[in-house]
């Protein structure tokens, strides 16, 4: 299903790029008048009011409107680095993770993952944290301990945990959980005649002057959807669409090369070119989950986009994460005090409801190494002596990856 990581089913016939996208179409909206979109042909989306957007033939559709957005997004190469670390293996365990909070049955996340009676409810700056010393690097293995680690936790109860014989998950404190996105005011800017095509950059969101929806309901009478922000190749939105049979996904973002990556993620996503910062072309109350996996988020935007009980479930780096390649290579650190930030940003809109810390130890060839120093902003940093620094270290060498999944609710 998910090109960058899972093999498809073989013998199981996959709609073309296009076809995913149409399949989703219902769950967007016009970003010039907040209309609901249509697919009158295979070859464009429509609203009401006439405004129409070409679909491109790799399968993904532009809905950015008004100038050139300041925003660039990943780039082919940073794309392809991306891939090719997630195809790895390496980041499964956070893959999975991610997908399990998701897909938790239940609106108030009874489960052992984000339960009432889990230690991060009762407390929630307290983290349990997957350690998994020697984790191979290979897709395989990586994949098989995880989904056995993840699977035994969603299973039990919160008794029959602590009474397993198997090792307890110990607990810390984490120093910080990494925001790369400081929050965004909500735009301010007049609204424009709605019935114009050529309409410059606003916010045309506004609850108020937006119809109420007609129902959304997906092939086999499901009407579950999730919506990625910043998704990228669509690996993390593949592993959720995995875990919800018969869900829908939307994979979003603001580089062009991405959404051709993303188009082809998943048999049940669509892939849609925009910039999250002047709001979500997605109807109101259309999703059931919102992703963020290392993204820009626009809270007030989400809160719109999520269907009653819905959830916005935070992937963030902690200060340890990729720890042992900051200094030798001279990546971009995490800033401490990012975990603040991001309360402030959301805790207007947002109550969290669990946390969940993943920390494991990679095991990373150079390749590896070079992959994923060059999938993230740190390949714009230090470019110069990149490779001398990586030839110096081990290979393979032992690389922390830590990161905190968080679930929000709208308040």
């Amino acid at each position: 299903m998910n090109n960058n990581a899972y093999p498809p089913t073989v013998g199981t016939p996959e709609p073309a790029p296009t076809e995913r996208l149409l399949s989703c179409a219902d769950l967007l909206a016009c970003p010039h008048c907040a209309g609901p979109l249509t697919a009158p042909t295979p070859a464009a989306l429509r609203c009401p009011r006439g405004h129409s957007f070409d679909v491109a033939k790799q399968g993904y559709v532009t809905l950015l409107t008004g100038a050139a957005t300041k925003m660039t997004g990943d780039t082919p190469a940073m794309l392809e680095a991306r891939a090719a670390f997630q195809s790895g293996g390496h980041f499964t365990p956070i893959a999975q993770a991610l997908a399990a909070a998701v897909s938790a049955p239940g609106t108030d996340l009874d489960t052992p993952v984000f339960g009432a009676n889990s230690p991060t409810a009762a407390a929630p700056r307290r983290h349990r944290t997957i350690t998994m010393p020697g984790l191979s690097a290979s897709a395989a293995s990586a994949a098989r301990l995880t989904a056995t680690l993840l699977a035994g936790r969603t299973r039990q109860t919160t008794a029959e945990r602590e009474a397993s014989a198997r090792e307890p998950i110990p607990t810390s404190d984490f120093d910080a959980c990494r925001d790369d996105a400081a929050s965004a005011r909500r735009s301010g800017v007049t609204p424009a005649d709605r019935g114009d095509a050529n309409v410059g950059p606003r916010h045309p969101f506004a609850p108020a002057e937006s119809a109420t929806p007609e129902p959304i309901v997906a092939a086999g009478g499901t009407n579950r959807a999730v919506l990625e922000i910043g998704a990228g190749t669509g690996y993390y939105l593949a592993a959720v669409l995995d875990s919800m049979g018969g869900a829908r996904g939307i994979a979003l973002d603001v580089s062009k090369a991405a959404a051709r990556r993303a188009a082809r993620a998943h048999t049940r996503a669509g892939s849609v070119l925009a910039d999250a910062w002047r709001g979500l072309p997605v109807r109101d109350g259309a999703v059931d989950a919102v992703v963020c996996v290392f993204a820009p988020r626009n809270a007030d935007e989400v809160a719109r986009v999520l269907a009653p009980g819905g959830r916005f479930v935070v992937v963030t780096p902690t200060s340890r994460h990729l720890g042992e390649l900051v200094g030798p290579l001279g990546m971009v650190s995490v800033d401490a005090g990012k975990q603040e930030r991001l309360g402030d940003a959301l805790g207007e809109r947002f109550e969290v409801v669990g946390r969940e810390a993943v920390e494991y130890v990679m095991r990373l060839s150079h390749d590896d190494v070079a992959n994923v120093v060059g999938m993230g902003p740190s390949a714009f940093h230090a470019a110069e002596g990149r490779a001398e620094g990586i030839a110096g270290l081990p290979d393979p060498v032992a690389v922390t990856a830590s990161v905190t999944v968080s679930v929000y609710r709208v308040r």
